[in-house]
């Protein structure tokens, strides 16, 4: 160390030569401990490669009243297969308007039809979320035409929500996954806050959730579009693929750091949704029109469209799907939807008036335990039969099953007052009835 001796007061000179003496010293000692001095030396920053989207996933530039729109298009012939599914509609669209509720469905040409999703900066919709990249598909001559609308930027916005609405000029039909509920209000907001008409309210729109719900909630645990892709369509998504959750954060992460490659998988994600929505379109339009001869139907596939069936008013065929999906040998019903399938069968048979084939399956409940069976005799034999022997006996029948430990005390209060009402009214008019007699 140095020591430096200094008398006071110093001149100006004397003051500047030991600062000089004393920045020397400490460079000295610092480049002796390998501290490298000043600029010279400090490498350049390194290069940051940038990733924009048009390099990841090349595109066209749409000129729109509000700027370019980035377009990236894709397209899939006739015989393209998705799964076991071909994207080609053949099946006449008759049920599946009337299950929809959209009259006219039925004679629209399928050009008319667009399937549509989005992936947005949120999943919980409201004005704060956007719709960041727009897919959306239409069938145009022998071919499949997908089109995917990115915002690489929110000022994009207006581009983007106007060149959506030219693709969707010439479709007067909608096709979605849980559209109706997400999609379409979330692009009817967003038009609105730019001061524009949206043009899906226009528009037929069939919302394939509901209607999948409908038909593999007794079958599937899960019903989102991608566990129907694997177990109904027979098809299942690559590496590429990314979960539907982490698509939000992955766009803000571009938005901050410019670097598109993980839009990549975005994109993948967001085009097999919709050819996945053509080909269940395809698919539900067939199991509909002509659910009676479709092969490898699994016989819960039958009950469940037996029920649709049933509510359209449908009723010859769903009694013919009730009666296959009970009598298929194969994947056989699970007990309870078995029961539940037998007691929704017989009673179409009461409300049609036939009674013959309504007992046999009574009978069957019957013998398993099931209350509501016997009832339903104890009905037919006093009011349609006119046996009150008969009537009286599967009353008395019922009574007694009402008793068994396995009926919970609910059940026994639920069943055993109209059970013992019916008892003393059975009774009455069976002793009129051998009073009558004794009388002639």
């Amino acid at each position: 160390m140095v020591l430096l001796r200094i008398q006071l007061p110093l001149t100006l000179s004397e003051t500047i030569g030991i600062r000089v003496l004393f920045v020397s010293s400490l460079s000295d000692r610092l480049r002796s401990l390998g501290v490298k001095v000043g600029a010279s030396e400090i490498s350049p920053p390194l290069k940051v490669e940038k990733y924009p989207i048009e390099r990841v996933l090349p595109g066209s530039y749409l000129e729109t009243d509000q700027g370019q729109a980035y377009v990236v298009e894709n397209d899939y012939p006739r015989e393209y297969q998705h799964g076991n599914q071909n994207l080609c509609l053949e099946a006449p669209l008759e049920a599946l308007e009337k299950w929809a509720g959209e009259p006219g469905l039925h004679t629209l040409d399928i050009q008319s039809f667009a399937f549509l999703d989005t992936e947005t900066s949120g999943l919980a919709g409201g004005t704060g979320t956007y719709a960041f990249l727009v897919g959306a598909g239409r069938f145009e001559g022998d071919q499949f035409h997908l089109e995917q609308f990115f915002m690489r930027d929110p000022s994009e916005e207006g581009a983007l929500l106007l060149a959506v609405e030219k693709f969707l000029a010439p479709c007067r039909a909608l096709v979605s996954f849980n559209g109706k509920a997400f999609d379409a209000p979330l692009l009817n907001t967003r038009y609105t806050l730019a001061g524009w008409k949206s043009p899906l309210p226009g528009l037929h729109h069939v919302d394939l959730l509901h209607i999948a719900r409908r038909l593999w909630r007794d079958r599937l645990p899960s019903r989102t579009l991608g566990n129907l892709e694997v177990q109904i369509l027979g098809t299942s998504r690559t590496e590429e693929e990314v979960p539907g959750w982490m698509i939000p954060q992955l766009y803000f992460d571009y938005l901050r750091s410019g670097d598109a490659r993980e839009m990549k998988n975005v994109f993948y994600h967001n085009a097999m949704d919709v050819l996945s929505l053509a080909a269940l379109f395809k698919h539900i339009a067939g199991l509909l029109a002509d659910p009676l001869h479709t092969t490898e139907l699994h016989s819960i596939d039958r009950a469940s469209l037996a029920r649709l069936f049933e509510d359209l008013k449908e009723h010859e065929l769903a009694v013919q799907l009730y009666e296959n999906s009970l009598h298929q040998s194969a994947n056989g019903l699970p007990d309870e939807l078995f029961w539940d399938t037998l007691q929704r069968l017989s009673f179409l048979h009461k409300r049609r008036g036939n009674f013959s084939l309504a007992i046999p399956l009574w009978e069957k409940a019957a013998r398993s335990g099931q209350i509501y069976a016997f009832v339903e005799l104890a009905k037919v034999f006093e009011h349609v039969r006119r046996d009150y022997q008969q009537a009286l006996e599967w009353t008395q029948q019922a009574l007694k099953c009402v008793q068994k430990s396995t009926f919970s005390p609910y059940e026994r209060a639920y069943w055993q007052p109209e059970l013992e009402h019916r008892l003393e009214r059975l009774l009455r008019k069976q002793a009129g009835e051998e009073h009558s007699d004794a009388k002639e």
